[in-house]
């Protein structure tokens, strides 16, 4: 028996009753709903009897959370148009939030003949139920937690994937690891709110599948960027099935006063291009949720490389993703988002526009708007790189600090001025009257490339495991290996990779903007030069907890650095700088020093790898004690030495060295003077005396 219920909300919803179940596909000439027992058999068709609005609903008193079901859209199957439903294809709900069975690459779920693969037009009858994940009816969660609500300001990421962080630390039970249990272990909480940082940005969660070219190499998708399903948490990360386990991970993270950040994949599917599965949005609606050639329909546009787009033109699949993204933020709750290729999210009649209506969408609803929000600003179609180009309130991933980092301390010649911009919070990118310098998220290193340990030692990336003759990965890495190419024994090679490695992740965490650390960089872990670890579901692609034992200071280093940032206010400032005159003392707010402690020339711009970026305190009025009134953070990428002269700040005080990455300690004298060593960075602060 099935009534005929309502069509909102959309998906699967219970009641004491029963369970209503709504569908839209504004192309379908009927729906059938597939109720399946525990052990996964067919047991019932009931055909949805509703229809609103291009909504297909149905009411069916009696069933309970637990329930697993699918759907058959029955409609035109004409490829070469776009239209591809075929009701032999058992289709996943794609509001459904647990799903159960496993995926299967048979012929059978294609939707066109596998065997005459040249020939999309020949319809396959072959039924996918036993080949395909199916939905399964939930209940309420319960009330959420309190989360810590930490300012742009003072935000610190550390980028992390739950089953690499997990499958090899020692803390975590066999059955946990590579799970949202293993993630809210009490030892790797305490680990991670010992770092200091305040946000964890977990690399995708949302159901995910292997892609067949994986599987036929014996590998699996380690990374999860092959979405299937935008609600339901991936199986694999759920220890015993159940979604409330991810929920469980947020309130324990929160719980330590950590953010939770989720990486999410909005721009294409897991059914690929016009050769791929048929297994949720294709056969359910293909015109509306993809965006299809204007002269080919029967193929897909294919601005994300990866197979599909999905169509931000349509309301309704903008509606999908800001119900996922709702879903995720309250009943999860999420509290950001870092939105992968998301050039794709505004597109606009294929164009990228800040005012695309999806934004403007996001921005409507409030439980979103407020949220922390970043883009990976670069996709792969026309017009795809938008760095700098998205709405106020976004943040953005700056490849831009990453390359020119790497290259300042590579020695790279004329590199120091786009230094510079990078760590003045990439002003000229961001600095539009409107954003501030959180905007520009700095990193060294991501999940997408070398970890900082591999960066020091190959120059070569190293993916013979992927399976693709090395020719996947990023080509220009402005690496070095410093004389040796791998791991080695000579010591004096390995404590020139050290300091560098060092060097660069301090100036991630004293650069002005948002700083990200990819997990495991604190402590030296090493992919073994994979700069593609997508497929690498094993030990190279997991964090090696062992690695911490060997250089435990370099740990106690990076913690002090995140400590300092988060002490001293001047390392990360509201507002973006130009150099304002301060009281009471005269100077400017920030200013850009030679070694002598002069003003940088255009020469000293053009010829030196050597500068001092100092930040003063803009406030008048008695200072207590102790207060910080001044940063200097001076950066020596050159080989030899250099004798430093620091500015007197005011008639009370004195510089502290807080960070100096060079061998020993690093003091000044009494006329502000110092040596730092080749290849060093330090970081002092002038405090006020009694």
């Amino acid at each position: 028996m099935i009534e005929a219920g309502q069509p909102y909300p959309l998906g699967a919803r219970s009641d004491r009753d029963g369970v209503n179940f709504a569908l839209y596909s504004a192309h379908a000439e009927r729906v059938v709903l597939c109720l399946f027992d525990a052990s996964g058999k067919e047991m019932r068709q009931l055909e949805l009897p509703g229809s609103s609005d291009h909504v297909w609903h149905g009411f069916v008193p009696g069933l309970k959370p637990g329930q697993q079901y699918g759907y058959r859209v029955h409609g035109r199957y004409e490829p070469q148009a776009g239209y591809r439903f075929n009701a032999a294809k058992l289709l996943l709900d794609p509001y459904a939030r647990q799903l159960v069975g496993a995926h299967q690459w048979s012929p059978a779920v294609y939707g066109y003949d596998v065997a005459h693969a040249g020939d999309y037009a020949r319809i396959n009858h072959e039924d996918s139920a036993k080949c395909v994940l199916r939905a399964v009816v939930t209940g309420p969660l319960v009330s959420l937690q309190s989360a810590p609500q930490v300012p742009w300001s003072e935000t610190i990421f550390y980028e992390a994937n739950v089953r690499g962080f997990t499958m090899q630390h020692p803390a975590v039970s066999e059955t946990d690891r590579g799970t949202f249990r293993g993630m809210r272990n009490g030892e790797v909480l305490a680990y991670l709110k010992a770092l200091g940082i305040t946000s964890i940005e977990l690399m995708p969660v949302q159901a995910f599948i292997d892609e067949a070219f994986l599987e036929a190499r014996g590998l699996r998708n380690y990374w999860g960027y092959n979405t299937l399903n935008f609600f339901a948490p991936e199986p694999r990360y759920l220890g015993g099935g159940a979604p409330c386990e991810f929920r469980e991970m947020v309130d324990s993270i929160h719980g330590v006063g950590i953010e939770v950040i989720l990486d999410v994949v909005y721009n294409h599917t897991a059914e690929g291009d016009h050769r791929g599965p048929t297994l949720s949005l294709r056969g359910i609606d293909n015109h509306t949720y993809y965006r299809l050639q204007s002269d080919d329909p029967g193929r897909y546009v294919n601005d994300t490389g990866c197979g599909n787009t999905l169509n931000f033109d349509h309301p309704q699949t903008r509606q999908l993703v800001i119900d996922s993204l709702c879903f995720w933020a309250g009943e999860m709750g999420v509290d950001g988002f870092r939105f992968d290729l998301a050039p794709v999210n505004g597109r606009s009649g294929g164009a990228f526009a800040p005012e695309a209506p999806f934004f403007a969408e996001l921005q409507d609803v409030p439980l979103l708007s407020a949220k922390k929000l970043i883009a990976e600003p670069w996709d792969v179609g026309p017009g795809g790189y938008q760095l700098g180009n998205f709405p106020a309130n976004w943040a953005e991933w700056n490849d831009n600090f990453r390359d020119s980092v790497r290259r300042f301390w590579r020695g790279d010649d004329g590199i120091l001025p786009r230094f510079a911009r990078r760590i003045h919070g990439s002003s000229d990118l961001f600095d539009d009257g409107v954003r501030q310098p959180w905007a520009s998220v700095n990193f060294i290193t991501s999940h997408d490339g070398f970890t900082v340990n591999d960066l020091v030692t190959y120059e070569q990336k190293h993916n013979l495991a992927n399976g693709e003759d090395n020719q996947d990965g990023h080509n220009h890495n402005f690496a070095c290996n410093y004389g040796v190419e791998g791991p080695t024994d000579d010591e004096a090679v390995n404590a020139l990779r050290r300091r560098q490695r060092l060097n660069m992740l301090a100036t991630v965490l004293l650069s002005q903007g948002t700083p990200m650390l990819l997990a495991g960089d604190e402590f030296g872990n090493s992919q073994q030069g994979n700069n593609n670890a997508y497929a690498q579901d094993n030990r190279i692609g997991w964090l090696d907890w062992k690695d911490p034992d060997s250089d435990p200071d370099f740990l106690r280093q990076i913690r002090g650095l995140i400590n300092l940032r988060r002490r001293i206010a001047l390392l990360r400032p509201e507002d973006f700088l130009h150099g304002e005159k301060n009281a009471p003392n005269g100077r400017r707010n920030i200013e850009w020093l030679g070694a002598g402690g002069q003003k940088m020339s255009d020469t000293d711009w053009q010829c030196q790898q050597y500068l001092t970026l100092l930040l003063s305190e803009t406030e008048s009025g008695r200072l207590a004690a102790g207060a910080a009134t001044a940063v200097a953070i001076s950066v020596n990428a050159a080989t030899h030495s250099m004798n430093v002269h620091l500015p007197q700040i005011s008639d009370r005080g004195k510089w502290h060295t807080e960070f100096y990455s060079g061998v020993g300690s690093l003091t000044t004298d009494e006329n502000g003077s110092m040596t730092i060593e080749g290849q060093a960075t330090a970081c002092l602060v002038w405090l006020v005396n009694g």
